[in-house]
């Protein structure tokens, strides 16, 4: 957030912080979401740049179209497992995924 913006609210009265402190959430849980967040971003990132639909995708997945929409946006309905099987499914390596694993999450 701009600390322009964040000034703003904080002026009106409102409380500026990260999802960990106003959920409450322990490092650990902390850190599966940011897992969760970055395996879904991946899936997306892997999907575009080869081309493929979520139709075409849920397709091979035997699923359908809205449960990948939901797989990249990172529904907390959609199991790790799955995340990782659609990775792999695109053809993901080892290596890849262990990087989109170990990448820092974007700010938005």
């Amino acid at each position: 957030m701009r600390e322009s913006k964040r000034k703003k609210l904080v002026a009106k009265g409102w409380k500026v912080g990260s999802a960990k402190d106003f959920l409450g959430l322990s490092p650990s849980e902390e850190a599966y979401i940011d897992i969760r967040l970055r395996l879904a971003d991946g899936l997306k990132v892997r999907r575009n740049s080869r081309g493929v639909t979520q139709t075409q995708l849920a397709q091979t997945l035997r699923s359908s179209q809205s449960r990948v929409a939901k797989m990249e946006a990172g529904d907390p309905t959609v199991s790790l497992d799955l995340l990782v099987k659609s990775l792999l499914a695109l053809g993901t390596s080892s290596r890849e995924l262990a990087a989109i694993i170990a990448r820092r999450q974007q700010a938005t």
